[in-house]
């Protein structure tokens, strides 16, 4: 095994076990849940947007490892970034998961630690598993009532 995969398994490990912000919150004014048919994943997104800026988000909900450790690093990389950079943020990641883009181009620095989750998309089952919080955060972004879906 490689180490850059050692080191994907810790950190989903680590999310999962102990997974950040993982709460709900009452005063959020953007919510949105967001549903996984085909492995069961159900997240609920919470943001507290003061200033057109995230001040506070978290998310609550059950799932697998992989799940449940992507909300956690999203509502980390979230948490201080305005609306224009989350939704950027939300293309990148999704890029990344596919593997539509190399993140290791000079372009995709600003992912960050969120690089680490790249590993997923060598299990194309578990890229939905992935981005379901960010298909979350993002309808709650655009004030989307509906359930999102990875479908």
């Amino acid at each position: 095994m490689s180490e850059l995969d050692e080191l994907y398994q810790e950190v989903i490990l680590d999310h999962n076990k102990s997974p950040r912000n993982f709460r709900e919150m009452g005063n959020a004014n953007r919510k949105s849940e967001g549903y996984n048919p085909l492995c069961g994943d159900h997240v609920t997104v919470y943001i507290h947007f003061i200033g057109g800026i995230i001040h506070d988000i978290s998310f609550k909900g059950s799932g697998c490892a992989i799940s449940k450790a992507s909300a956690s690093m999203m509502t980390t990389e979230l948490k201080g970034k305005s609306e224009a950079e989350a939704e950027e943020l939300f293309d990148d990641v999704h890029k990344m998961l596919t593997g539509d883009v190399d993140v290791e181009d000079s372009g995709f620095d600003r992912l960050g630690k969120l690089k680490i989750l790249s590993g997923v998309c060598k299990f194309p089952a578990r890229v939905k598993c992935a981005s379901l919080a960010w298909h979350t955060v993002n309808a709650a972004l655009k004030g989307v009532d509906e359930v999102a879906s990875t479908e």
